[in-house]
């Protein structure tokens, strides 16, 4: 009789035991796992990253569009074309003195 007294008790535990050993995995899971909170926090840097990196090349975009509208056939702009031919050709006037 006393094996049978002894059964439960050693299911009990193992039932206990994969109860525990389930919500650790699951912690862990929500922690640390694909789809865990860190990895949001790291998705979530990443983003703005991103995004700030995203709005800087916006910027220099539109500032590059800028310039080829004034360097075009239809609006051309002296004094630019003239300091992209002094900085591309190294263009110097003869009464200029370049210190360098």
């Amino acid at each position: 009789m006393s094996t049978q007294g002894a059964r439960p008790a050693i299911g009990g535990f193992l039932l206990m035991s994969l109860a525990v050993a389930l919500g650790g995995y699951f912690t862990f899971a929500a922690v640390q796992g694909d789809f865990g909170v860190f990895r949001q926090v790291q998705l979530q840097a990443e983003i703005e990253d991103l995004e700030a990196e995203r709005d800087r090349l916006r910027a220099e975009l539109s500032e590059v569009q800028n310039r080829t509208r004034r360097l075009s056939d239809a609006f051309l702009d002296i004094d630019l074309l003239d300091e992209q031919v002094r900085d591309v050709l190294g263009y110097v006037r003869a009464d200029e003195i370049v210190i360098r």
